[in-house]
Parts: C-alpha cells; structure tokens; sequence
C-alpha cells in the first residue's frame, strides 16, 4: 500500500499542474520532500473572512512562505489585474514570489522591458511603442529610408505570434490588428548565413542554461518550428543576460538576445514565466530541479539545509 506524500501549505505552486512544466515542477518538489499545493488562479481571489485576506483553496486562514507562478491564464482585463492583484498581495504579506508581479507585469507588456533595458544601459534595437498610427507611420519610413526593416510585435504577445516584418509603412497593420496599440523594433539582419538567437535561461542571479535557436525563417521560436542547439555562452553574453534579469526584477527568466551583423549582442526580451521544455532536450541539466533548487534557497533555506546534512 502506497501513502501518497500530504500537501504542504507552505509552498504553492500557481498553475493547473497538468501541462509538461507543472508536472515537472511538482515533481521536482516532492523528490525534495515537499508536495506543494497546485492552485489555478482562476479558482483564487481575495476575501475579508479569512485572517490573510486571500482565498486560495487548500489554505484557508494559513499563509504560505513561498509561492511559485507557473501560470497566468488570460482573460479579461479585469480578471488579469485581479490575478496579478493577488501576486502583489502576497508579496505584502512576506511571501517569496517567483516570479512576483511587478516583474510579471515588466515582461509581459513588451514596452515597459524596453523601458528598463534602456534604463539600465543595455543594449536593445530601436523601438517604439504608442497608439498613434501616423507616428508608427512615421517611424517604419524613416527606417526604410536608412535601409531597414521594422519587425511589428503584439504588445502581450508569445511564442512568435503575431510577429509581422514591414517594409514600408503601408505594411503596418490597422489599429484592431495590434489591439490599438504599435510596438515596432528595427529588424536585426542575421550576423551569419541564415537566421538565429540565443535563448539564455537565467535563475537565481546566474545563467544555467543555454542554446542557439537555429529559424527556418526570419522568426526564430522553438514552437514555430526553429531548431534548437546546445551551446555555452560566452562570459559577455550571460553578463547580458544577468542584467537583463535582473533590471526587470525577475528571479528566472529566459533572455532572447541576438547578435547584429556589427557583432553587437541585442537583448530582444525577457520571459518571466519562460517555457524550457526545448532547452532541456539540449541540456544535461534537469532544469525543473534547478529551478525549485534555487526558488526554496530564497523561500525556505532551512530545507535546502538540511538536504545538504543527509546527503
């Protein structure tokens, strides 16, 4: 007979648990004896009549010492703030929060990571984000007369979705294509023969893991069909990726950088809730117990310890 491990309150885990990220997070927590409480945030919200002022299922008046987001799900405007609502909440109550939602909210919306990288001296391509489709305009003919392209990204978009490149301004999309909202960025020629990038997997202040995404195209995403390849970055690019983390206040991430045909390295983005299901195919490293490695150092220190004393 078989005693399945108990939940432990201490430790949450925002998501449903089902998909390949969440099993193997959970996973990761229970080989260090911790069997965290899967919470999708759709069933979450707040409430005066416990002592928190949350509603999680699973933990009633107890508050948790760490909370790790997986996942948010989209929805309304509303149902969104409210969700990341809760993730600040947490924050104020103590809780260690990977990844809080003010590095969330950094990443998510495109413009505001451009905002920061700039802010912390590091290097992006030129960039523009507004609603005015005449100053959109503007800038796409201005770069096609210097002989560049402009690449036209949704604001809160993912996984290559969406991504259009432009040639003159005619190519823009109309304002309820893109939400009314422009997020333009000069497009980077590849440096080599055919198109690539680095995907940098920071966690915990130090880059853990790497890869070259080889494109069939001009996008270069692993769920669109580019080809991932192993490959240890170099002492410049990690620092890159390092700040990039960490001027957006995010704990982990995955860093998309690309290199100019100057040489240049160019931070495109920073994920805060990163997919690594290509990077561990290339990689030796068990990312998931990384990652919670790393998540209980911060919010539990004393388990990370006491790992260390039996082993």
């Amino acid at each position: 007979m078989t005693h399945e491990m108990p939940i432990t309150p201490t430790i949450v885990l925002f998501g449903d648990g089902r998909d390949w990220h969440g099993k193997s997070l959970k996973r990761a927590f229970e080989r260090r004896g911790i069997r965290p409480l899967v919470a999708p945030l759709a069933q979450c919200g707040f409430s005066t009549e416990t002592a928190t002022g949350l509603s999680i299922p699973g933990l009633g008046n107890h508050c948790p010492r760490g909370a790790f987001v997986r996942f948010i799900p989209g929805g309304s405007f509303e149902q969104v703030t409210l969700y990341l609502g809760l993730l600040h909440a947490l924050r104020e109550l103590g809780v260690t929060v990977w990844n809080d939602a003010r590095a969330i909210e950094r990443c998510v919306d495109k413009s505001t990571t451009t905002f920061f990288l700039q802010k912390a001296g590091l290097p992006t391509p030129r960039t523009f984000a507004g609603v005015d489709r005449a100053t959109a305009e503007e800038l796409v003919s201005r770069l096609a007369s210097e002989g560049h392209k402009a690449v036209e990204k949704p604001l809160f978009g993912a996984q290559g979705k969406g991504i259009r490149l432009l040639e003159t301004a005619n190519d823009l999309s109309p304002p309820e294509a893109v939400d009314g909202v422009y997020y333009l960025q000069e497009f980077v020629p590849p440096a080599q023969e055919h198109h690539q990038d680095w995907r940098l997997f920071v966690c915990g202040g130090r880059v853990v893991a790497s890869m070259i995404r080889h494109g069939e195209d001009w996008i270069t995403n692993i769920k669109l069909g580019a080809r991932a390849e192993a490959a240890i970055a170099s002492q410049e690019l990690a620092d890159l990726a390092v700040r990039a983390a960490s001027c957006v206040g995010a704990d982990y991430a995955g860093v998309d950088i690309i290199q100019g045909r100057d040489g240049r390295f160019l931070v495109l983005e920073v994920n805060s809730m990163p997919a690594w299901n290509g990077l561990q195919k290339v990689t030796s490293l068990r990312l998931s117990d990384t990652v919670v490695d790393a998540f209980l150092a911060a919010a539990l220190p004393e388990s990370i310890q006491n790992a260390q004393g039996e082993a």
